[in-house]
């Protein structure tokens, strides 16, 4: 089984600094294309760590793929909350839990990640989604897994009783589930994100770790989303407070560099922040 890679000295008042990985969904037309290509090119940049998706009908295949590559994947998002999901018109079905964590073992995910659910507007919708991510804790726990959150901008620019839904959410989980904290949407999403870090304390396992120029939350307009707009950069090239978000998260085990588009060379965009993560003082 895949062993964790967390090779990564202390920087932080005492804390050990996150290892560094990277969310594949940045480079999936890249792993279609060339799976072990792809692979080989992160491990040449640095990458020890990767963040799966979409992994439980191949989990075989990139385990395999990610053994011969040294490359592990500590961390992983799937589908936890909703049952189905619709996308371009076609509805399928999410995996059950069971398969999703047969799945996660065989890769050697630790935390299993749900990455996004969409309905945060009310109180009863958010009390909803974090008994369903409870739950799934509860049966993640069976197979010696934990189970996290990974959130947008909609999450904190909405609120419950004053407080950004996220936070609201957070106060209803049970101690074993974990939130990956996307710095990148909490500061689009209206929020201090240092300070909602702080806040958020030891429950904080992950971080995406992304930036850009200042821009409108994208999810509050009648446009719909294109990520081209967002014009990100490669990590402490942009506004977001990454190193201030770093430093208020000593708990955090994993800083998952990510990217929803990017203009240009991808793999030097993904080098330029691996070096930024590996070299901040």
């Amino acid at each position: 089984m895949p062993t964790t890679r967390r090779d990564a000295p202390s920087t932080r008042q005492g804390a050990q600094r996150p290892a560094t990985s990277l969310q594949l969904y940045s480079i999936n037309s890249h792993l279609e294309a060339d799976l072990d290509g792809t692979l080989a090119r992160l491990s040449e940049i640095g990458l020890r760590n990767v963040e799966a998706f979409a992994f439980v009908e191949r989990a075989d295949e990139l385990a395999a793929a990610f053994a011969r590559h040294g490359i592990s994947a500590p961390t992983g998002h799937a589908m936890l909350v909703a049952k189905e999901v619709t996308r371009e018109g076609v509805t399928t079905q999410v995996p059950s839990h069971a398969s999703t964590f047969e799945a996660a073992k065989k890769l050697g995910i630790e935390y299993v990640i749900d990455p996004a659910v969409f309905d945060w507007s009310t109180r009863e919708a958010v009390e909803a989604t974090a008994e369903a991510l409870n739950d799934a804790a509860r049966a993640a726990s069976e197979h010696g897994l934990r189970v996290g959150y990974h959130n947008h901008a909609w999450e904190l620019s909405n609120t419950i009783d004053g407080v950004p839904a996220l936070e609201f959410f957070a106060g209803l989980l049970d101690d074993e589930v974990v939130l990956e904290i996307d710095v990148y949407w909490a500061h689009i999403g209206g929020v201090d994100a240092p300070a909602l870090l702080s806040r958020l304390g030891d429950r904080v396992k992950a971080l995406h770790i992304k930036d850009g120029p200042q821009v409108e939350n994208p999810f509050l307009t009648e446009t719909p989303f294109d990520p081209s707009g967002l014009g990100q950069v490669p990590a402490g090239q942009g506004v977001i407070p990454l190193g201030a978000a770093l430093d208020a998260a000593p708990s955090a085990e994993f800083a998952v560099i990510e990217f929803d588009h990017f203009d240009g060379d991808i793999f030097a965009a993904i080098a330029a922040s691996f070096d930024y993560l590996e070299n901040r003082a």
